[in-house]
């Protein structure tokens, strides 16, 4: 399903989650990773070692990379690995792009320099402009993330971006053998207590239970037999995670813009911050990718 992995890496725990996850991704589809490290160039990093004048970061950024080969060749895992100047944000987006990466794998925080604490804005950064797929994986004190996966969710609000995302949860719940879990949310409306409000929340979960009917229609015409959906009310980013940890989520897959204005029910802006709290890996699209299974 996936050939071509790449895995920006900083030493960070984060980093090292997301690295552990896609060696898992990589062995169970004999996919390459491809290690990266980005030595920023907005840091000072030129010093000198007796007679010669050596970029600490690089050096670091070498002695990274190397450590997660090493990782990786244990695992029987074919890696390639890089060390670059530059942006971590612009390069890692257009590395991805140049090169027609399958995915991206990234941690949700991480670390720049000898000690700042700054991959999360970067990853940020990536998930809003890689056409690439990104899974950001957050290390947890329960220990690495669950994989395969056996349980897929995909919030949808039937939004263009969210129905990239349910076709790419559909092709990773269908290799997996997956539950494949839609969830819709109506966002929390005032309580105005007159007619015309109750007659706009009975219109809103019929719009919301009609975007359920339709992605459970796409999910079954690409094979996945086991479909739960479900309604509900409140937060967006609270009921993602509230769903994941009730239901024993494995993988979140969301789009990463969606409808705004008057339908409040739909998703926006709430990806971040789903991606900031949910308790297992987010993998996000801004369109539809052509994946081979």
């Amino acid at each position: 399903m996936l050939t071509r992995i790449l895995v920006p890496i900083d030493g960070s725990d984060p980093a090292t989650a997301a690295l552990e996850h896609a060696l898992d991704i990589a062995a169970d589809g004999g996919a390459t990773v491809h290690l990266l490290n980005v030595a920023d160039t907005n840091e000072p990093s030129l010093t000198r070692l007796g007679g010669d004048v050596v970029d600490v970061l690089e050096r670091e950024g070498d002695d990274i990379v190397s450590e997660a080969a090493e990782l990786a060749d244990r695992r029987n895992v074919s890696v390639v690995t890089d060390v670059v100047q530059g942006d971590p944000r612009s390069v890692i987006v257009e590395y991805a792009t140049t090169d027609e990466f399958d995915l991206i794998v990234m941690g949700a925080h991480g670390r720049r320099g000898l000690g700042e604490y700054v991959l999360g804005s970067v990853t940020d950064h990536v998930v809003n402009r890689s056409d690439v797929p990104v899974l950001t994986v957050r290390p947890t004190d329960d220990g690495p993330s669950t994989f395969p996966y056996g349980d897929i969710l995909v919030p949808t609000d039937g939004s263009e971006h969210a129905t990239a995302a349910l076709e790419l949860g559909v092709r990773f719940a269908a290799h997996h053998g997956a539950r494949l879990h839609l969830l819709s949310v109506v966002d929390e409306l005032p309580e105005v207590g007159d007619a015309g409000s109750a007659q706009l929340s009975d219109q809103l979960e019929a719009n919301v239970q009609g975007v359920l009917d339709e992605a459970e229609g796409i999910a079954r015409e690409g094979g996945i037999e086991e479909v739960t959906t479900t309604l509900a009310t409140g937060s967006m980013p609270r009921e993602v995670t509230s769903y994941a940890d009730a239901e024993g989520i494995d993988l979140i897959v969301m789009g990463t813009h969606g409808h705004t204005g008057l339908d409040r029910h739909l998703l926006g802006s709430f990806t971040e911050r789903v991606i900031r709290t949910a308790p297992v890996p987010v993998l996000t699209t801004t369109r539809a990718d052509d994946l081979d299974d």
